[in-house]
């Protein structure tokens, strides 16, 4: 009974997570359930969030993790929170939830397309502000709640994030944080708090935006309902926690100024943290407010290595797949040590899935692997495999370049996580093409570790995020081949050349897009 918790709630693209660690930053006990973002077939192009099954989905995923680790409720002192960024829940006047997106919710393409018809200049205007585009922020969701349903928009009294959602349920309090209310385009850099001015520009309420803590903060302790409901105590503090991203980089010690981290998941952000709010004047990347208070960060992201490689493996390793259940490995493991005998280049392949990062203009060629000839010797699983790993490399060098060229600073580390770190084939293949000591940290989920470190913060067990930094353990270091990274820069200007080969195809309807942002032609 004196071993005490702190427990860490992640709402994901594709499960929510509940996470138990000690207070030494230790995974104690996890558990994960799926959960699925339908599109309403009223609405072409709409994700939306269920938050009445979600929650359900939420509590009894609490209860279960709590009964499983057969420990007192009350030995959780603290708990944060994390989702997916840009996903956004809108309420009444009493806390009732009316609607809810989920990140990549589309439906409100003619909204963000009358905005840069008829108002050339706002979405720039916006972008010097918050460091958003209409690609991803709420400002044109807005405008079709407002348009399409007007009786909903009415009673809209306060918008939160997914994450802040997850909090409220828990303590009845409707709040927000600077890291994920700032993907909003409502959310001012340079203040870190909410810009009613950009409402009132878009003629949008000016009045629901929920109070701001910064990440770390006490919001308030678990409510009786919400502890009936999940198992916990009321005794249990719940802390302001952030975007997905952003408590990654906290979960592996990217929390300085002038570090950078590269999260690969799903997706891959390439994260770069600055003392001030850097906004691009070319509006490629974007510029986020870090869960570290007075640190922000400019980042790129590369749109679903994780999920190429995913369908690769699923799609085209069924020999692999067998032989790594035969041999209970990971099929992963198998196909590493076939593809480290293809040559840097892989015979000249070019695969192509993720354009470089410019987020005015966010669209992507649907997944093409191209310049193979009929060799089965050469051009293979294991060859296109390889490939599929350094085209992740060349976007993130791609990105790399845009920062330094920004920021005029030289990167010479780069703190690697997440699922694809697991692999040191992909490893060494990054820090080849990026020509920069890579870095991977013990726990490679870092985002789940963020917020149970935050939630530390907040509930007393560390006196800042700072003093967190000795908990986090680097597993191991990779140095870059000079050679090769000379190599991988010759066929970084062959890919970049082929890249808008290929996607003005797309745009030509020739092909489809991977993903087009609304309002993007």
């Amino acid at each position: 009974m004196n071993e005490k918790y702190l427990l860490a709630l992640d709402g994901g693209t594709g499960s929510f997570r509940a996470i138990l660690f000690n207070t030494l930053g230790e995974q104690i006990a996890i558990n994960q359930k799926d959960w699925r973002h339908k599109s309403n077939p009223l609405y072409p192009g709409s994700i939306d969030f269920d938050f009445l099954n979600n929650w359900e989905l939420i509590a009894n995923c609490i209860k279960e993790l709590i009964e499983k680790s057969c420990i007192n409720a009350e030995q959780i002192i603290g708990i944060s929170t994390t989702s997916m960024r840009e996903g956004f829940i809108l309420y009444d006047e009493v806390g009732n939830e009316l609607i809810a997106f989920s990140n990549v919710d589309a439906r409100a393409t003619k909204e963000a397309e009358f905005l840069k018809t008829n108002f050339p200049e706002l979405e720039h205007e916006l972008f010097l502000e918050t460091g958003e585009t209409f690609a991803l922020s709420a400002i044109p969701r807005l405008l079709w709640v407002k348009d399409h349903l007007p009786d909903i928009y009415s009673k809209v009294s306060c918008i939160t994030m997914i994450n802040d959602w997850i909090s409220y349920k828990l303590t009845g309090v409707l709040s927000s944080e600077p890291s994920n209310a700032s993907t909003s385009g409502l959310f001012g850099l340079e203040n870190r708090n909410w810009l009613t001015s950009i409402a009132k520009k878009f003629n949008l309420k000016e009045n629901i935006f929920p109070k701001v803590f910064e990440s770390g903060s006490l919001i308030s302790n678990v409510n009786e309902l919400a502890a009936l409901k999940t198992g916990l105590s009321t005794k249990t503090k719940v802390i302001a926690g952030g975007g997905d991203a952003q408590l990654g980089c906290i979960g592996i010690g990217a929390t300085q100024t002038g570090q950078a981290a590269l999260l690969g998941g799903s997706f891959w952000q390439l994260e770069y943290n600055t003392s001030n709010p850097i906004v691009d004047n070319n509006a490629k990347i974007r510029a986020n407010c870090h869960a570290v208070p007075r640190v922000w960060q400019l980042e790129a992201i590369a749109w679903c290595p994780g999920l190429v490689m995913k369908w690769f493996k699923e799609g085209f390793c069924h020999f692999e797949n067998e032989l790594a259940i035969q041999k209970k490995i990971s099929v992963y493991k198998i196909l590493d040590e076939k593809a480290q005998h293809v040559p840097p280049g892989c015979f000249g392949l070019i695969s192509l899935f993720s354009n470089t990062m410019d987020f005015k203009n966010l669209k992507h060629v649907s997944p093409t692997i191209t310049n193979f000839q009929l060799d089965s010797k050469k051009f293979n699983t294991y060859s296109f495999y390889r490939s599929i790993m350094e085209n992740a490399g060349l976007v993130t060098y791609s990105h790399l370049l845009l920062i330094q060229d920004l920021t005029d600073e030289i990167i010479e580390e780069i703190i690697f996580a997440g699922g694809s770190s697991y692999s040191d084939l992909w490893c060494q293949i990054i820090c080849n093409i990026l020509g920069v000591k890579l870095t991977i940290p013990v726990e490679k989920e870092a985002t789940a570790l963020g917020a149970a470190l935050l939630a530390g913060v907040g509930s007393g067990v560390y006196k800042n995020i700072e003093e967190t930094k000795q908990l986090i353990k680097l597993e191991k270091t990779f140095f870059p081949d000079e050679s090769e990274h000379n190599l991988y820069k010759e066929i970084y200007c062959r890919w970049k050349e082929a890249y808008p080969e290929y996607l003005a195809i797309a745009d030509k309807g020739l092909v489809d897009h991977m993903w087009i942002a609304p309002g993007v032609k």
